[in-house]
């Protein structure tokens, strides 16, 4: 009997059924050691945290240059908190836009080099809310189809965006290309000359938050401007890290100011509390607050959220000494980390990797490492292929020599009595 004539035999016939098939499934999680745990912390997050009373150090964090809890990071908050209040209660176009937030979204698009930003309450609302209010207006058109090329490794948001486009937008067609590669992309762009698409959509993150790499952002450039299309990048992991300055991927390639589209995120380098961005063009931009819903219907940023994320920006236009410190730790930690036997995946992002293969020692191994000192979270399917599990460990500007060798030792310590590393 196949698994759908299962299904059929034996329906949900009550809300007890319901709950019960729940609760089955997420034994079967905690049997094959997949069940996701949280480990909370019990005070503010930084480079060293405290669990359950000890100090760990901390390799799990987007925290990446440590600004989470800085000082003038939280003086800025508290500041606000008392001239502009909590909260809104209300979104913008009705009486929720304060004078700071569109000081913060005239900061955003002159950091990343842009016309112009638009808020919205995470980066993941930003992706979802970017292609279907893109593509739902007919523009004065008829007769016409839309295409997105969306990379294979791309960010759950991205990912949901594309199917919500295809879903609401009955004219969108959706391909995705092998990870990064750009011969593939290229093909189809030429493929797809003589179907007259209106509008054509390249979207990619920056830096791939389960790899670590980065797009190849020069080569995406060249082919939008040779087809027409539109580059849309999702930069949450490389804002505030790649580039001299912080400035991102586009900083990174010495691309600055060419890319059409960015979505980011002010919940990693810039304060890491909460909220998102897509910079681009103005046009683009007033376009989204007429037609993007997540906009639209969700309240507006907390003012201490957007002074600190202000506060954040600045802090990087008037020093990159943080971005500086955070690119030695990571070539230092990716140097121990192999020269102890480990195998990452190659890089030079924060994001490092450490391949383990299988969910159970990924979570055996997170276990035994938190327990001697250092909080890093694993990966496994279906987040990332099978056979490929991992230990995703995040370097922040916020650790000292001294963390880092910690915990490179306990990963040596823990490596050998799991037999991970000889």
């Amino acid at each position: 009997m196949s698994a759908s004539q299962t299904q059929i035999a034996s329906p949900i016939r009550t809300v007890n059924d319901l709950y019960s098939r729940m609760g089955k499934e997420l034994d079967a999680a905690r049997e094959a050691r997949t069940y996701k745990i949280e480990v909370p912390l019990d005070g503010k997050q930084g480079g060293v945290v405290t669990v359950a009373g000890r100090p760990v150090v901390m390799l799990a964090a987007n925290n990446y240059l440590g600004l989470s809890n800085h000082p003038r990071v939280l003086e800025a908050a508290k500041k606000a908190l008392d001239k502009w209040g909590y909260g809104l209660a209300s979104v913008r176009f009705i009486c929720g836009a304060q004078s700071i937030h569109r000081q913060l979204e005239e900061k955003i698009a002159s950091f990343v080099g842009t016309e112009d930003a638009i808020l919205h309450s995470s980066c993941f609302a930003a992706n979802e809310a970017f292609f279907t209010a893109t593509l739902s207006s007919d523009l004065g058109l008829k007769d016409y189809r839309d295409a997105i090329y969306s990379d294979q490794l791309n960010h759950a948001s991205i990912i949901d965006g594309v199917r919500l486009a295809r879903i609401t937008v009955k004219t969108t067609d959706a391909r995705t290309y092998e990870h990064n590669n750009v011969t593939q992309l290229k093909q189809w762009l030429e493929e797809d000359e003589a179907k007259g698409y209106r509008i054509k959509l390249i979207a990619t993150d920056g830096v791939f938050s389960m790899e670590g790499d980065v797009a190849p952002l020069p080569e995406l450039i060249a082919l939008a401007k040779k087809h027409n299309a539109v580059l849309y990048v999702d930069d949450s992991h490389s804002t505030g890290v790649l580039g001299k300055t912080g400035r991102g991927t586009a900083e990174h390639f010495d691309v600055h100011g060419q890319v059409d589209v960015f979505s980011g995120t002010l919940g990693k380098a810039l304060g890491g509390a909460a909220g998102g961005y897509i910079a681009g063009k103005k046009e683009l931009v007033d376009f989204l607050r007429q037609k993007s819903r997540p906009y639209t219907f969700s309240n507006t940023l907390p003012p201490p959220i957007v002074a600190a994320a202000l506060q954040a920006i600045t802090m990087l236009e008037e020093d990159s000494s943080l971005v500086t410190q955070l690119h030695h730790n990571t070539e230092y930690f990716r140097r121990e980390i192999v020269n102890l036997g480990y195998t990452i995946l190659a890089g030079t992002h924060p994001i490092v990797p450490v391949m383990l293969g299988e969910a159970a020692i990924v979570q055996d191994m997170s276990r035994e490492l938190l327990q001697e000192g250092v909080y890093v979270r694993g990966l496994w399917y279906p987040v990332v292929p099978k056979g490929h599990a991992r230990l995703r460990v995040q370097i922040s500007a916020a650790h000292t020599r001294e963390d880092l060798d910690r915990a490179l030792s306990i990963f040596g310590k823990v490596g050998k009595r799991l037999g991970v590393i000889k």
